[in-house]
């Protein structure tokens, strides 16, 4: 089981990008999807997660960003707006399936400017 992120880049303070994370090889139930963030320095921290249709952000998102997933593409995706510098990190997903295993992407890395 593999997951492919993908959709980071280059943005100026106040744009948007939006990541996509698309999971491939044996899977029966997916249980939850999970976005990740480590920038340097600092330690990997949750930034959202998406489990059924409940959904969960990290406080400190101030509403800015949506983490939504297509089911029938077993892909899950993080819309960002209004981005500042401090969210520059490299961006990781998650996902827990099958029950108890978990996987991790290969990252991709949001870098805002001001």
């Amino acid at each position: 089981v593999q997951l492919q992120a993908s959709g980071g880049g280059l943005v100026l303070a106040g744009g948007s990008l939006r990541l996509s994370c698309a999971a491939s090889g044996r899977i029966k139930t997916i249980n939850a999807f999970g976005w990740y963030r480590q920038a340097p320095g600092k330690q990997r921290e949750l930034v959202a997660s998406i489990s059924g249709g409940t959904t969960n952000y990290s406080d400190s998102l101030k509403g800015r960003f949506t983490i939504s997933r297509d089911n029938a593409k077993n892909t899950v995706y993080l819309q960002m707006n209004n981005l500042e510098p401090e969210d520059t990190a490299v961006y990781y997903c998650n996902m827990r399936f099958n029950g108890w295993d978990s996987v991790w992407g290969q990252g991709t890395l949001v870098t805002v400017s001001s």
